[in-house]
Parts: C-alpha cells; sequence; structure tokens
C-alpha cells in the first residue's frame, strides 16, 4: 500500500486502524481451501460516516476495499487477494431499533444472527435466517445467505426491506423503506442483496422480523434411499403441510454422527425435520409427516420432545461440517453447492455420489432437501495439488449438473473467486451486463475487486 493512504486512514481511524501480523492474518483467512491471503491494513470503523470517509480515501488512492463480517465465507469472498484495506465492521454491532407492530428490526451489519435473536428473545420475534454459522447480518444480506429455514421463511433476499450502503466514492445512499412493498423505481435493495461488498459497503439494515412459533416439533428418521426421501419431502409439500426445516445427511455422515456424537443412527440416508406453530398445530403437522414418510419407507423415528432435544438435533446438523472434517484428520474441507428443481434433486445427488467414486474423492452429501440446495464435503489432503485437481473437476461437474438440470451453481455459498469461473455457463449474456453494473458504479473496481464479475482493474 501506498504510504499515503495509510497515513490518512490513520489520521481518521488512529489506533482502530491496524497493521499488525496477527491481525493481517487473521483477517486472510476463510473456512475454504484459499491460501491465506492477509491484507494491508484491518480497518475497525464505528459509524457510516466513518465507513464514507474511509472509502473515500481509499477511492482517491486507488486502494482496494473489502468488507469483513464473520469470516465464515466458503468461496473466498473477504479474501483481498489484491492487497489494500479489510474493513471490519465487528464495532458496528448494534441493534439501532425494534418496531414490534411492523415486524421490523433496524440493525448495524456487524451484529451476528445469534446476537440479534438473543435481543429480540423478550420481544416475541425473531429473525428466522438461519446458514449454520453464527454469521454477521451484514456478511449474510452481502451473500443473499439463506440455510436451514428457507423452506418455511425464505433467504436473505426476503427478509432485507431496506439498507443503508456506502458507494465506490464515499456517497452515502439508502435503498428500500419499511413498507411492505413498494412500485417506486429499480429495486437497488436487491440488487446489494447478494453483490459480495463488489457494489458497496452495507452499514444498516431493516429487516423483516417473524413471530417465535408458540410450540415446535422436530424428529429425524431414515429411508432406504435418498430417492424415497426426496418422494417423501415432495409428497409432504404438495399436502401443504408448512416445515419449518428440512434437511438431508447420508449414510456417511450418519455414519460420522454415531462415531462422534454416539447417536446410534442407521446407517442410511436421513431427513431431519422441524415444525413451527401452535401446540395443537405443531403435533397436528408432525403426525401428518410422519404417515406420509412412513409410506415412502421412513423408519427409526426419534422425536426430539424436549428443547434440549431439539437443540441437540441441530448443533449436530450444524456442526456437520466441523465433524467430517475431523473424520479426516489433517485434511482441508472443499464445499460445494448447487441448487436444483427439487424433482431433480434425487437425480443430482445420485450422479453427484457416482462422480465422487469416480474421481476417488471423500466426499459426504447434506443438503437442505425442501428447497433443492445440497452439498458435497469433499475432504482433502492438504498439500495434495492431484486431489485438488480432482475436487476442482467434480465442482465443474456439479455445474455443468445444475445447469442441465435447470438449477444454478450455487444455491447460498454465493460466487467469491471460487465461483467466479463458471458464471458465464449459467449466465450467458447476463454477466456481461452485471459486470456492467459494476463498472457504473465502482469504475476503478476498488471493491472487492476479482470477485463475481470479470472487470479489468
Amino acid at each position: 500500500m501506498k504510504t499515503g493512504v495509510l497515513q490518512d486512514l490513520s489520521e481518521l481511524l488512529g489506533p482502530r486502524l491496524v497493521t499488525a501480523a496477527a491481525d493481517l492474518r487473521a483477517h486472510g483467512q476463510s473456512e475454504s481451501w484459499f491460501p491465506e491471503t492477509p491484507p494491508d491494513a484491518v480497518a475497525y470503523p464505528e459509524t457510516t460516516d466513518e465507513v464514507s470517509r474511509l472509502v473515500a480515501i481509499c477511492a482517491r488512492h486507488g486502494c482496494p476495499v473489502v468488507a469483513w463480517g464473520a469470516g465464515t465465507s466458503l468461496e473466498g469472498h473477504a479474501l483481498a487477494f489484491g492487497g489494500g484495506v479489510a474493513v471490519d465492521f465487528a464495532r458496528m454491532n448494534r441493534v439501532l431499533e425494534v418496531r414490534p407492530g411492523d415486524m421490523q428490526a433496524v440493525v448495524q451489519p456487524g451484529i451476528t444472527r445469534e446476537a440479534l435473536n438473543a435481543d429480540l428473545r423478550a420481544t416475541g420475534l425473531m429473525f428466522p435466517v438461519d446458514p449454520g454459522a453464527n454469521a454477521s447480518i451484514g456478511g449474510m444480506a452481502a451473500t443473499r445467505a439463506s440455510g436451514t429455514t428457507t423452506v418455511r421463511y425464505g433467504t436473505m433476499r426476503d427478509n432485507v426491506l431496506a439498507l443503508e450502503v456506502v458507494l465506490a466514492d464515499g456517497r452515502v445512499i439508502r435503498t428500500g423503506s419499511g413498507a411492505r412493498k413498494s412500485a417506486a423505481g429499480y429495486d437497488l435493495t436487491g440488487l446489494f442483496v447478494g453483490s459480495e461488498g463488489t457494489l458497496g459497503l452495507i452499514t444498516e439494515l431493516t429487516l423483516r422480523l417473524h413471530g417465535q412459533p408458540e410450540a415446535t416439533s422436530a424428529a429425524v428418521c431414515a429411508f432406504p434411499d435418498f430417492a424415497a426421501a426426496v418422494e417423501a419431502v415432495i409428497a409432504t409439500v404438495q399436502s401443504g403441510i408448512p416445515m419449518a426445516r428440512i434437511e438431508f445427511v447420508d449414510e456417511e455422515i450418519a455414519r460420522i454422527f454415531n462415531a462422534e456424537a454416539g447417536t446410534g443412527f442407521p446407517e442410511l440416508p436421513h431427513l431431519m425435520v422441524e415444525f413451527h406453530g401452535s401446540d395443537a398445530g405443531a403435533a397436528e403437522d408432525a403426525r401428518r409427516f410422519g404417515e406420509i414418510a412412513e409410506s415412502y419407507g421412513a423408519l427409526g423415528f426419534d422425536w426430539a420432545t424436549t428443547t434440549e432435544d431439539r437443540n441437540r438435533l441441530w448443533r449436530m446438523r450444524h456442526g456437520a461440517y466441523r465433524s467430517c472434517i475431523a473424520s479426516r484428520p489433517g485434511c482441508m474441507g472443499m464445499v460445494t453447492d448447487i441448487c436444483v428443481p427439487i424433482s431433480r434433486l434425487a437425480e443430482a445427488v445420485a450422479e453427484t455420489r457416482a462422480d465422487i467414486v469416480e474421481l476417488g474423492l471423500d466426499g459426504p452429501i447434506l443438503g437442505h432437501v425442501g428447497d433443492g440446495n445440497f452439498h458435497a464435503i469433499l475432504l482433502l489432503e492438504r498439500d495434495n495439488p492431484d486431489e485438488l485437481a480432482r475436487a476442482k473437476d467434480l465442482t465443474r461437474r456439479l455445474a455443468d449438473r445444475a445447469i442441465r438440470l435447470g438449477g444454478t451453481i450455487t444455491g447460498e455459498h454465493g460466487v467469491g473467486l471460487g465461483k467466479k469461473g463458471l458464471m458465464a455457463l449459467e449466465h450467458g449474456g447476463a454477466w456481461d451486463v452485471m459486470a456492467r453494473i459494476k463498472r457504473a458504479l465502482d469504475p476503478d473496481d476498488i471493491l472487492n475487486p476479482g470477485k463475481v464479475v470479470e472487470v479489468s482493474r
């Protein structure tokens, strides 16, 4: 970095501009296979005005700016591959306002989803989007995150009403409003949700909240094969039963759970389900699902009847990635992510399992069966370029498969750098339109350069 930009940023932030090696290393790592890529400096702003002035300084000097939330992304989204400043929003982590009558909250980007829900507990409201990791709300919006509850509550796209955003020249704009709908011009909120920090830095969000359920019912059950599990899910959806979560893990993950947690699951594909509603409603939904599942060969129903049992079930599901990594000591993970129409899901999983076997990879499969999104957790030996090359071959096959089956190359992980090379496959000429939007809003390509679209600096 040029001395001038460091000096100007130091005058603005004082000790909250950090160049210590430990901080740089912490902001140069991710949850994926990418090598450590430290930024040149880390900034810790506390207000939107500071973010605005910070970005304006970087714009004058042509210095890259990369937003940083909790660092849990999987496609290299927040890594400073081109150097520059990582803007860490950890100090902008407050709930600014809760509007119970409107079922809305206004928050800063650095607050995590767990901290937000802890703050909301006494209001009877909740923010439902659950990607598994305790991600920051700003990062979740930037990557258009979803997760286990999408089947009922939708993704971040459905739950962000308005934003405050700092543009590449330091200007601050507001998009959307507290109204439930609008026909006033382009949907700029939708543009920035999912833009991965390439178009602007999110400094405030207005969120849609939902009522905390009166009762919750959860269960796990095995199926003779994955096709039977998918058919049971399709029948459940067609029956109008409102599922809050419906997750799939394959027989390999069932084995891993047994070894790690002593669960005693049959070594078969499993569904994990949850229903929200009134005491009578949740119980009735669970009963009807049980009848449908049994008609498709489900066995070994284990109902989580207490809060502790339900929490244990979902901690196990959320911890599946870590459990898989631990099952092969010393390995690193590459997590795939495609989404297809649910009617093609069994076909997609079967073909993917065959590819994993053909390529000689270790790759347990799990996913959000209710919306057709699944992942293979590829367990790779570190410093083994041949295994990494085979894993990259698999990700290309998965992308081809997703498009052939009418789906998308990523249902929730996003693009970052990891899937940028696959974007033309899905979008064709529309990918160039995205690049034109990027050039219009960030002509000098300082905001998270090298991600999502192809733009020459």
